[in-house]
Parts: C-alpha cells; structure tokens; sequence
C-alpha cells in the first residue's frame, strides 16, 4: 500500500512540475485534443493501462 500512495504521489508531482514549466504549452495540448477522435483516445488509454498492468504484474511476481 505504501508503494501505491508513492506512487500517485510521483503521479501528482509529475503533472504538477509539467503544469507549473510549461502552462502555455499544456493549454495549446488541451486545446487539441478536441480534434482527436474518441477512438483514438481510447485506444491509447487502453494501451497505456496494459502497459501499466504488465509493469505491475512484474513487479508484484
């Protein structure tokens, strides 16, 4: 569990750093990401979350 909260921490503070560099750049990201198609979106969130999953699998075994 422990490793888990460290683990959203570095998350948070990941996303936080970027925010806080580069907020110009994030806002034009933002912006794009209306023209990409929903399709796509979920395609690499689900690529993403295997990933992750195959990462932890390791990890835990």
């Amino acid at each position: 569990m422990k490793e888990l909260i460290i683990a959203f921490g570095l998350f948070l503070f990941i996303e936080g750093i970027i925010y806080a560099i580069f907020p110009s750049r994030m806002k034009n990201m933002l912006k794009k990401l209306e023209f990409v198609k929903d399709s796509q979106l979920r395609t690499g969130g689900l690529i993403f979350a295997i990933i992750g999953f195959i990462i932890i699998y390791y990890k835990m075994n």
